[in-house]
């Protein structure tokens, strides 16, 4: 669902510009609530992940396909505030590296398939928990659930943007139900995958798991007729539960294989927006438009000067995950080492 150049006109570009660097920045602030010296290794590993499986397009309908957006997976893995950096640094890279997403359409990206689908998919989830059993498979629940409905939301978004600062004059009411339609059948592809990579990671590290914080319910005891928390149980020995660096490891190479090899086998079909854009005529204007970065030794997902498709798709993925887990890391790192600092300050 990146949106290029020329879809968004530039005074609604530049508001939603202002708008994402507010929700940057807030985010920043908040991530220092949530990251710690666990977390923050794993938030980088996070929007490297996203990154990887965002190269995965399947198969939604006749001539289109899907992929992740990620912001409900980043959100209940890391934290709302986090999963909007996760998704910013992820949107930054294949905009800046990969000509993939304008750049004057920055803000509407990070606007659309960062800070809706979090905040949508977080709400929902956390609404969920509250209700349903407090077990792991309450969570996965609510993960499938949240993530399924953010997306169609995130469609909705980008199709009232459109109708505030679109190029071209058609109809809103189709393209809302185009926009919806193609991305509820999007959002069952990304419930899936959100559901078992939440399942996958609460197998190993359930204490990793920033959604599953307090899962477990105090155990009660029957004193006189009446129930009261019973003195809560010692720590699990660190031996009781997986290694992270064992869980970091394991999860930076299964992004490396699905960019660098699964990714050659994603569907071709154009992508939910391309494939409404095309047929609404949305993209009308955006061929006048040429990328920023179009000369990229990586535009496209591929790298310059390899004629074999496959090698050239596959070294660029796994260039893509690196960078981005360098740069994730990193944001993530400084966060909360800041975060430290105001402790030792304080």
């Amino acid at each position: 669902m990146h949106v290029p150049d020329g879809f968004i006109n530039a005074p609604v570009s530049a508001v939603a510009g202002v708008v994402a660097a507010g929700a940057v920045a807030v985010s920043l602030r908040g991530a220092r609530r949530e990251l710690d010296e666990r977390t923050a290794p794993l938030a980088g590993l996070v929007a490297a992940f996203v990154f990887a499986v965002q190269m995965l397009n399947f198969p939604v309908a006749a001539g289109t396909s899907g992929h992740l957006l990620g912001g409900a997976l980043a959100a209940i893995l890391v934290g709302p505030w986090t999963g909007v950096l996760c998704i910013a640094v992820v949107l930054l890279m294949q905009g800046v590296l990969f000509a993939d997403g304008g750049l004057t359409a920055l803000g509407v990206n990070i606007d659309v398939m960062g800070v809706v689908t979090v905040v949508t998919a977080y709400a929902l989830f956390r609404g969920l928990v509250l209700v349903l059993p407090r077990t792991r498979r309450s969570v996965t629940l609510a993960s499938f659930v949240a993530a399924l409905v953010s997306v169609p939301a995130s469609a909705a978004a980008f199709t009232l943007v459109y109708a505030v600062g679109g190029t071209t004059d058609v109809p809103l009411g189709k393209v809302l139900t185009a926009m919806v339609g193609v991305h509820v059948l999007i959002g069952i592809g990304e419930a899936v995958i959100t559901m078992l990579t939440v399942g996958a990671v609460l197998a190993v590290r359930p204490d990793l798991v920033y959604g599953a914080r307090g899962l477990t319910a105090p155990l009660k005891l029957r004193v006189g007729g009446e129930l009261v928390d019973a003195a809560p149980a010692a720590p699990a020995a660190p031996a009781s539960v997986g290694s992270p660096r064992k869980l970091w490891i394991g999860g930076v190479v299964t992004a490396l294989v699905l960019a660098g090899f699964v990714s050659f086998y994603a569907s071709a079909s154009p992508d939910g927006l391309e494939k409404v854009a095309a047929d609404q005529g949305i993209d009308a204007k955006a061929e006048e438009y040429e990328h920023a970065t179009a000369g990229s030794p990586l535009a496209d997902y591929g790298v310059q000067g390899i004629a074999a498709e496959r090698l050239s798709g596959g070294l660029a993925g796994v260039i893509g995950v690196g960078a981005t887990l360098a740069v994730g890391t990193g944001v993530f790192l400084v966060v909360r080492r800041r975060r430290a600092a105001a402790a030792e300050s304080a």
